[in-house]
């Protein structure tokens, strides 16, 4: 299994003071070339680890599956590079006969920045979901809401040794974490969340709340609907299109949640004050 961290001699450089060499901790980021069937799917670019819960997630979150009957086997590959042993940056994955084999989800590598880039509208990209969200009826109480990017942080390994990923967390409405994966993407780490309740047959997920380390963006409302999440918060601000298809997919979408407060864009209803 690839490094999730990696060292490297650096100089630090602090105001007033002297400088000094130091070996510093970063967040590894690598390649993985998902295929599907033997054929190319996507490369996309993340942190090693969990990889089998992000290939996962990211073919539920493209619509290609939505059951852990529809993902007989996932492996790491020795085909590719030809070697005896597994070629920990490259999975193959089958899917069942019964659902249709996808084609290559981005004509380009993924970066660790973005899933979805030059978006003009939610028509453009938009998925339909096969777990669509009921009636708008309260979940989750405030308190817990807004103690959950606290809970996040208490978790994030990675982050403490490097500073140099994003974290996604999936909660129970009473705070009980259920699972949490840091990558240097965040749209990764969300899939990673999303593959792991498809391997463990949880979706879809709809007594849950998502809480995620950085902004909310429409790929991320979309990943949420994608899994039948009913609450997705974010630490810091959504975009206009995260919160237009937020409104129309019936998702609760929160900002900037701190300790003691939070903005909410969307179906506030299922927040009980």
């Amino acid at each position: 299994m690839g490094r999730r961290t990696t060292r490297h001699p650096a100089l630090r450089i602090i105001a007033g003071a002297d400088t000094r060499r130091e070996v510093a901790t970063l967040a590894v980021e690598e390649p993985l070339e998902i295929r599907v069937g033997g054929a190319p799917f996507v490369v996309t670019m993340r942190t090693p680890g969990d990889d089998m819960d992000l290939a996962a997630g990211l073919l539920v979150s493209e619509g290609a599956i939505w059951d852990r009957e529809h993902l007989p086997t996932i492996q790491y590959c020795t085909t590719v590079s030809g070697r005896s042993e597994q070629d920990y940056n490259t999975l193959s994955l089958t899917v069942s006969p019964d659902v249709p084999e996808p084609g290559s989800a981005r004509t380009t590598t993924m970066t660790s920045a973005c899933g979805v880039c030059g978006v003009d509208s939610i028509d453009e990209v938009r998925r339909t979901t096969h777990f669509p969200l009921g009636p708008v009826e309260p979940l989750v109480a405030a308190e817990v809401l807004l103690s959950l990017p606290r809970r996040l942080r208490e978790h994030q390994r990675v982050f403490d040794r490097t500073g140099g990923v994003h974290a996604a967390g999936l909660f129970t409405p009473d705070g009980e974490l259920l699972c949490l994966r840091e990558d240097v993407g965040r749209h990764n780490a969300v899939d990673k969340v999303i593959g792991w309740a498809l391997r463990e047959d949880r979706l879809p997920l709809g007594d849950t709340v998502l809480q995620v380390s950085g902004r909310a963006s429409f790929e991320l409302v979309q990943k949420a609907s994608m899994a039948g999440i009913p609450v997705l918060s974010a630490v810091s601000a959504p975009s206009s299109l995260a919160v237009d298809l937020a409104v129309d997919a019936r998702v609760t979408l929160a900002g900037f949640s701190r300790d003691d407060r939070a903005t909410v864009y969307a179906h506030s209803e299922r927040i009980r004050a």
